[in-house]
């Protein structure tokens, strides 16, 4: 066969110019793409969004995280090997976790207990540490946890809501990508919600010099309208918040309006960047975010779904014609354990399962019955030698790679039980098809043909969902205090091991509805 590239090449799209190789991972930072909408944006108006979740860590924060950071480093603010810490609902901390990885620098943040636990997850893979608020102390008490934790250790602290290198990045970068995109076709309206206020004054000083005809649209939440309120912001010298605005409230759009008005922020109001005021619900924001996904194929969070949502309403009363560009700060994927997602089912729904039954299976094949696979006497020396070793009386056998196998795995790292696990895919026993001799000798023992299986002293006392069933009675415990191997920690429901997919057996309800 002949290979033909042009068969290959989408037609509708064109070829973008390549940036790469690239030194690091900072280098992808920012020139994210500004994307007209063809569905929801109704016909008078050209709505368009730029997608902050094609910097690298997902989010808009990746450009304030990279540039207080190296503004730390040039002005000698920050030391190889310092501590950097910051208060943040999981954006700025993400975007900070990346660039601290590839700098050097141990990272601490500071989270309400509140924020979604996909958020903390990835900051903690990325290699950060996260300290947890209570959820009424707000933004001010996450700062105010952060300040203190700086300045007992000798940290350094971001300051991403006073620090002008948050507002300066984006007057050197997005702003100018905005002009850039819109230098032949003029842009009429930019719509932005604010969490630092960083993004709003780096942008907005621009646009207002440089584009007079932009009107700089900030949108907030429908029950917290403190940067439109008229009520000042109380502050320390430092310009950081005293306290909690009057105003501010409780609302779903993680990232946006924190329970304060950021130092960034004030300057734009201050500086009179801003010509309207847009509120939005978290309803709307929730729906907003669900028809950029189902109807634009656009995947963001919350706080874009309500950008997005503001510009709407603002599309119904500008001139036809009018060209509208709203912020986009990140992606759905951090949002998972959120509101966004409480409508989105884990299993098949009636219609997927009449789509699954609508083809039928094909008959399935006879099995010829051969004879059965002899068992080499090594590999039940091996088994034998490895079930009766008194040195290591826990022995799990099972696959490397088996979702089954890691929810034991977790029970006994857990409760701090040592084990020894034969992995029969392993590299070790690849050699001669050793490990399926291993597996047809253990069959043969048990007469079970399940993995994993879970052996103590010996005996053979179950497969996964029995081993965790067995720590939910009480008679896992009692067997390895009886070989004198108790377990060192405890783990109440051993189910919520098991893979996410699993239906939960009937012991495991029974076990929850006896702890309710």
């Amino acid at each position: 066969m002949t290979f033909n590239p042009g068969i290959f090449t989408p037609h509708s799209v064109p070829a973008r110019p390549s940036h790469g190789p690239y030194g690091s991972i900072l280098e992808t930072v920012g020139r994210t793409p500004i994307v007209r909408l063809n569905h929801i944006a109704p016909p008078n108006v050209e709505l368009y969004v730029k997608l902050e979740a094609f910097n690298p860590m997902g989010s808009v924060k990746d450009r304030l995280a990279m540039a207080v950071i190296e503004a730390a480093e040039r002005e000698g603010r920050l030391k190889p090997g310092q501590t950097v810490i910051e208060a943040t609902s999981g954006n700025t901390g993400i975007g900070l976790a990346m660039v601290c990885a590839a700098k050097g620098y141990p990272l601490v943040i500071v989270m309400g207990e509140n924020f979604s636990l996909e958020r903390r997850k990835l900051l903690r893979f990325l290699g950060a540490k996260v300290v947890l608020t209570p959820a009424a102390e707000r933004g001010t008490g996450m700062f105010a946890l952060a300040k203190r934790l700086a300045e007992t250790h000798g940290w350094f602290l971001c300051h991403q809501f006073e620090t002008e290198a948050n507002a300066d990045i984006h007057t050197a970068t997005t702003a100018r990508e905005i002009l850039g995109d819109f230098a032949t076709l003029g842009l009429d309206y930019w719509v932005s919600g604010f969490g630092t206020g960083g993004t709003l004054k780096g942008v907005a000083r621009v646009l207002q010099e440089e584009s007079p005809r932009t009107e700089i649209v900030v949108a907030e939440p429908e029950n917290a309208q403190i940067l439109s309120s008229g009520i000042p912001q109380a502050r320390n010298p430092d310009g950081t918040a005293a306290r909690s605005h009057p105003d501010a409230r409780a609302h779903p759009m993680q990232g946006w309006t924190p329970d304060f008005i950021p130092k960034l922020a004030g300057d734009a109001l201050e500086g009179n960047l801003i010509d309207h005021f847009q509120p939005v619900s978290g309803t709307e924001a929730l729906e907003t975010a669900r028809r950029l996904a189902t109807r634009e194929g656009i995947f963001c969070g919350i706080s874009g779904g309500a950008t997005v949502a503001a510009a709407l309403r603002m599309a119904e009363r500008a001139p036809r014609g009018a060209r509208i560009l709203a912020m986009v700060p990140d992606t759905g994927e951090r949002y998972l354990s959120t509101p966004l997602f409480d409508d989105i089912p884990e299993e098949m729904t009636e219609e997927e399962e009449r789509i699954a039954a609508s083809a039928p299976r094909p008959p399935r094949k006879p099995r010829a019955d051969g004879p059965a696979a002899e068992i080499s006497p090594e590999a039940v020396a091996f088994l034998e030698a490895a079930l009766s070793d008194r040195d290591a009386p826990i022995v799990m056998v099972g696959f490397e790679w088996c979702e089954f196998c890691w929810s034991v795995r977790k029970l006994f790292d857990r409760t701090g039980v040592a084990f020894r696990a034969i992995d029969v895919d392993s590299a070790a026993f690849r050699e001669a098809d050793r490990g399926g001799q291993i597996l047809r000798a253990m069959f043969a023992r048990t007469g079970r043909r399940t993995v994993p299986q879970v052996f103590i002293g010996g005996e053979m006392i179950g497969g996964a969902t029995e081993v965790l069933a067995a720590n939910n009675d009480g008679t896992l415990a009692a067997r390895l205090e009886a070989i004198g191997r108790a377990p060192t920690g405890h783990v109440e429901d051993a189910f919520a091991f098991l893979p996410k997919w699993v239906k939960r057996p009937k012991a495991a309800q029974q076990h929850q509805a006896g702890a309710t």
